[in-house]
């Protein structure tokens, strides 16, 4: 009987708001095939279920009806959505991979505890709080290394030679406070010729804050034109986009909407009054990797004729999804709109027709070969007391030939920019 009441309670929360008596008497009937199933399962399986594992799986097998960027989220995995979202956990600030069977140190992040204290790119991890790491999957060395700040977290280390010199590894035991990590959402660099060079991996809460202060930086130090690139971002925020082409934009321009499924539903989303670089030539750089956020920012400019968007038609992605928290702490991240750009279009993927995305003003085609060795070559190794440096050793490098473009178009702006013009 109390088995029963738990499905009859989820049905009951399900239908709590209908659009109307008619439409909550027809739902009622379809969900009472799922009280069914659930009461078929609970006693009459072989096994003793647990009914929160039944109701959420009851939960994600309706969001992967819808489209693939629904989801339901237990717990555990909307903890990891927000903390992306929010861009800052608490942590020791470590990105790690597995690199000849051992989980190793790619890099320490700049500034943070573990970098402070002297963690080195290529350091073995053996050991986190005395639970030895050799089966230990990279999902759960994230989860053991996480926590709330202040919190301290024992670590067991092993460092090879500098640089594959001859000579033993060494054991290095330490303990680290935990802190708030920030996830570094931005790269930025002066360029030759006065290019100043933005990239944006994702847009979290902490990207507009970051990328106005890289663009200030970048003025300062001379800047006078500069490259967005956001290449291979997947998007994030949509509030955050609408920042980012709001330093570019000003004057209230219309950013983005976003139509949901009832005709009174659209909403605008306009850049602000006064915008701090208006004037700034730019180049927006994506390619088939950028989604979501990054396609509202290159269709805004590229429909205000405030940018040349360089390389290769976007992925498409038109959606927006609202994060709902629920009150066991799990969520529901649902598609509840789709956005156009200012001029009205719909970029949203259509697999079926090939067609979507945005089209760059200049396309310069990039092998997919090329294209991985070149998303490699971008990971920064951090190390204290030392310059950051790439991943990819130099000989091994590829050309960048959107972003050389890109820079090659600014320098030519500039030089245009100089000529008098005869009468």
């Amino acid at each position: 009987m109390k088995r029963h009441l738990i499905a009859a309670a989820v049905v009951l929360a399900l239908v709590a708001r209908p659009a109307s008596a008619a439409n909550s008497d027809k739902t009622y009937e379809q969900l009472k095939l799922l009280v069914d199933v659930l009461g078929f399962i609970q006693e009459n399986y072989v096994d003793e279920p647990e009914a929160q594992k039944l109701i959420y799986g009851a939960a994600a097998g309706m969001t992967r009806t819808l489209d693939p960027y629904s989801q339901f989220m237990e717990p555990e995995v909307h903890r990891e959505m927000k903390t992306e979202t929010e861009g800052q956990f608490g942590g020791v600030g470590l990105r790690l991979t597995v690199k000849d069977d051992w989980l190793t140190v790619q890099t320490p992040m700049p500034g943070a505890p573990a970098y402070r204290l002297g963690v080195l790119p290529n350091d073995r991890v053996l050991e986190i709080d005395g639970v030895a790491t050799k089966d230990m999957t990279m999902s759960d060395a994230l989860k053991a290394l996480r926590g709330s700040p202040g919190t301290k977290v024992k670590m067991k280390l092993e460092r090879g030679p500098e640089d594959g010199a001859e000579g033993d590894w060494k054991t290095i035991s330490i303990e680290i406070t935990r802190e708030l990590v920030k996830i570094e959402s931005t790269l930025s660099m002066k360029l030759d010729g006065g290019v100043g060079y933005l990239r944006i991996a994702e847009f979290s809460a902490k990207t507009p804050d970051d990328s106005a202060e890289a663009v200030r930086k970048l003025k300062k130090d001379g800047a006078t034109s500069l490259v967005l690139d956001l290449r291979n971002n997947p998007g994030g925020l949509l509030s955050a986009g609408v920042e980012i082409a709001s330093m570019f934009l000003g004057e209230s321009k219309l950013v983005v909407y976003t139509q949901g499924r009832k005709a009174d539903s659209r909403q605008d989303f306009a850049a602000a009054a006064k915008a701090p670089y208006p004037g700034l030539p730019l180049v927006v750089l994506i390619n088939g990797g950028s989604a979501s956020a990054s396609e509202i920012v290159a269709g805004a400019m590229q429909d205000h004729k405030r940018a040349v968007v360089v390389g290769e038609r976007s992925y498409g992605k038109a959606s927006v999804q609202s994060l709902i928290p629920l009150p066991d702490g799990s969520g529901l991240r649902l598609t509840v709109a789709r956005y156009y750009t200012p001029a009205g279009r719909a970029i949203h993927r259509d697999e079926k027709n090939k067609t979507g995305g945005i089209v760059p003003d200049i396309v310069v085609p990039v092998s997919q070969d090329t294209e991985a060795k070149l998303y490699a070559q971008w990971e920064m190794i951090y190390a204290k007391d030392k310059k950051a440096r790439s991943a990819v050793k130099a000989e091994d490098m590829v050309r960048d030939e959107a972003l050389d473009r890109a820079v090659e178009l600014l320098k030519a702006r500039d030089v245009l920019g100089t000529l008098k013009r005869e009468g």
